[in-house]
């Protein structure tokens, strides 16, 4: 999701963003760099290892400018360091020389943080599960205690609407799979509205907002959350579903083994498990609209270069049919729940 911000924007945001314009912005927070840079894995936003004269390398995230404005970025440092405070293992930005969090340097706002390693959590594990769903319960009741004031919620069929408008607009459907495409989404926004409507009214508060497995680090029976870029405000549930994986039977059994972990913390509307085929649903068609707003980027016709093919398209053509099969399909059920 882009939103306005008072940085300058080019086509390619990056293009300046060269290896002495970073030192440069470190040194200038007031960190005493070393020379040493080495670039990690990132689209949207741009992340460096850099080394410093003394101590631990550090990793440093240059925000994409235009994707966020300071008050957004802001916010989720400040809902970030809310969880630290209350002991939920989350990686934090670092308070720099200055004591900000948020650095400037030309037209890149930039945060500071402490390397930590570990790997992705095996979620097939239950009591890996258990654990997950106790943190997420203390990390929600932290996210219900205030609203966001600038950072957006997750708006479904809005959502798909707009997604989908770019995708037609933008001729990024091939004209051959155009009538495919354009009779199945009606279809899939009337199931998701269904599904919607099934859930009733849900609470909703701040979220991690993109909380899958790769997401999360786990290292000497300890778990830490990362990136929290994509915090927001929606249903609990959307801190959940991507953990899921499976056919229907156990992916409520994954659900229930989360809950049982959640709940020693925090009450869960188990109605918002019919929100679940409409986040992936939605889910599907923003990554495919995030690759098409992102394709003047560089990086992207490198690292995504079967997008712009036919057969991605006839490929995600059948993936939302599946999807619709899913949304007609019952929700998926928990133990015990029928």
């Amino acid at each position: 999701m882009t939103h306005d911000s008072p940085l300058a924007t080019s086509p390619h945001p990056y293009d300046s963003l060269t290896p002495d314009i970073i030192l440069d912005a470190m040194e200038e927070a007031g960190f005493a760099v070393s020379g040493r840079l080495f670039s990690l894995n990132s689209y949207e936003n741009r992340v460096y290892q850099i080394g410093l004269d003394e101590g631990a390398p550090v990793i440093a995230k240059f925000y994409r400018p235009g994707r966020w404005s300071e008050a957004e970025i802001r916010e989720e440092h400040e809902f970030t360091l809310e969880l630290v405070n209350a002991d939920i293992p989350v990686v934090a930005p670092l308070a720099m020389p200055s004591g900000d969090t948020l650095g400037r340097h030309g037209d890149f706002l930039f945060a500071v943080f402490a390397q930590r390693g570990g790997q992705a959590p095996d979620v097939s594990v239950t009591d890996t599960l258990y654990r997950l769903g106790q943190w997420l319960g203390q990390m929600h009741n932290i996210g219900a205690s205030k609203p966001f004031r600038h950072r957006p919620g997750i708006s479904l069929l809005d959502g798909i609407e707009r997604k989908n408008r770019l995708l037609v607009e933008g001729d990024w459907v091939p004209d051959d799979l155009r009538p495919a495409w354009d009779s199945l989404i009606p279809d899939l926004i009337q199931a998701c509205g269904a599904r919607i409507d099934e859930a009733g009214p849900v609470a909703t508060l701040r979220l991690h907002g993109d909380c899958h497995a790769g997401n999360i680090l786990c290292r000497d029976e300890q778990m830490l959350f990362v990136d929290l870029d994509d915090c927001r405000t929606g249903p609990a549930v959307q801190d959940m579903w991507l953990l899921l994986n499976g056919e229907d039977s156990e992916r409520g059994a994954q659900l229930g083994e989360l809950l049982e972990g959640y709940e020693m913390f925090r009450d869960f509307n188990r109605r918002e498990r019919h929100l679940i085929e409409p986040l992936r649903c939605y889910r599907q068609i923003a990554h495919c609209a995030w690759l098409a707003k992102r394709w003047d980027d560089p990086a992207f016709p490198r690292f995504f270069p079967w997008f712009g093919q036919p057969r991605f398209w006839s490929d995600q053509i059948l993936s939302l049919r599946e999807q619709l099969a899913a949304l007609q399909a019952p929700s998926i059920s928990l133990p015990g729940q029928y």
